[in-house]
């Protein structure tokens, strides 16, 4: 965490919210989704990182 994260207190001094750079917060949303997307697809079927290679350069997608 950064040193320029601020926290909300309120009048008995417990922290109620947090303020912190963009930059944070838009990485944090991003992983957060990324750990969602992962989540919803952990039954999708799997195939083989050659297979889809092996499409790709078939379709001229990629040429390594």
């Amino acid at each position: 965490m950064s040193k320029e994260v601020q926290f909300v207190t309120d009048a008995e001094g417990n922290k109620t919210a947090v303020i912190l750079p963009i930059e944070e917060y838009e990485e944090m949303m991003e992983d957060l989704h990324l750990g969602r997307v992962a989540r919803e697809s952990k039954d999708e079927p799997r195939r083989a990182l050659s297979e889809v290679l092996g499409e790709m350069r078939s379709s001229g997608e990629i040429d390594v």
